[in-house]
């Protein structure tokens, strides 16, 4: 899965030219978001095929300013603190936390700035949590 921090002018009709160009090239979002900062749009998509993205949007004439590489992470919803908890183990380990958002199967999405490093504490999280009891029951 690939990131691609996406350039969009702060206008009417930019992000439906962005969903168009993809719609027509057959590519998928699978998760992101987009935000306007101090008069410019930016936005994060998650992308199975971050090329055939990257290639249709270019090609409409949309920028494209990164594709990177993510961690993809399920937190357990019944137990408050995960985020925290994970993102406190990247900190630990050095990792800065560049860009967050949940995929369309619930999943959390990291682009951080050390994916090696990012990997193997996501690595060890999973691990862990396989080896620890299932979330608590509701009202517990």
């Amino acid at each position: 899965m690939r990131d691609l921090a996406i350039a969009l002018d702060d206008r009417p009709g930019a992000l439906a030219e962005m969903g168009r160009a993809l719609g027509q090239a057959g590519v998928s979002i699978e998760g992101g978001g987009a935000w306007v900062v101090q008069g410019r749009g930016v936005a994060h998509f998650l992308f199975a095929d971050g090329t055939a993205a990257r290639t249709a949007l270019e090609r409409a004439g949309i920028e494209v300013l990164a594709e990177r590489e993510v961690l993809v992470q399920r937190l357990r919803q019944g137990v408050p603190g995960q985020l925290g908890e994970l993102t406190r183990r990247m900190a630990e380990a050095g990792v800065n936390i560049e860009v967050q958002y949940s995929d369309h199967d619930h999943r959390l999405v990291l682009v951080v700035d050390d994916v090696e490093r990012g990997r193997a504490v996501s690595e060890a999280w999973t691990r862990e949590r396989e080896d620890s009891p299932l979330d608590p029951p509701q009202g517990q």
